[in-house]
């Protein structure tokens, strides 16, 4: 029988773009995970896209049964309205962030996940640890690289 798994993620950028992080809250039975990363250059739709990946990642038992919160609207409804799989099928053609997508998807399938939105800063105190520790994370050096984030000030039109 695949295990129970709570996961909280959350998402942070000091400007959009800007220095990110993010913050992930696990728990099964009387086991807790924490994890946090901070990224030189990103936004905050990638670092709560990549949260939500690197906490699925993490999970050691294939299939897991996941219930995931997050404050992100872009990634709740994409997953529970059906967007990204229609987005899938049209090759991720003009969306943002289809490194990420992509790779979310092949982790995603592995497991069973509901996605449920929660609001930001409304006193839930596992979406505010992870707040608290995606903008720590942000700060805290030597920051990551992005390497999948592409300004597009630094894209040649022509």
């Amino acid at each position: 029988m695949p295990p129970d798994i709570t996961i909280y993620t959350d998402g942070a950028a000091r400007g959009n773009p800007g220095p990110g992080g993010y913050g992930i809250v696990m728990m099964s039975g009387k086991h807790r995970k924490e994890l946090s990363a901070g990224y030189r250059l990103t936004t905050n739709n990638r670092m709560e896209l990549f949260a939500v990946i690197i906490a699925l990642e993490r999970l050691k038992i294939v299939p897991s049964n996941v219930t995931l919160y997050t404050d992100s609207r872009y990634v709740a409804d994409a997953v529970e309205k059906g967007w990204v799989f229609n987005w899938e099928k049209k090759g991720f053609k003009k969306k943002k962030n289809p490194d990420l997508w992509k790779r979310f998807l092949v982790i995603y399938r592995k497991h069973h996940v509901r996605f449920i939105w929660i609001k930001g800063h409304n006193d839930n105190p596992w979406n505010e640890r992870c707040d608290q520790l995606a903008v720590t994370a942000s700060y805290t050096e030597p920051l990551l690289e992005d390497t999948g984030y592409i300004n597009s000030k630094d894209i040649s039109l022509f």
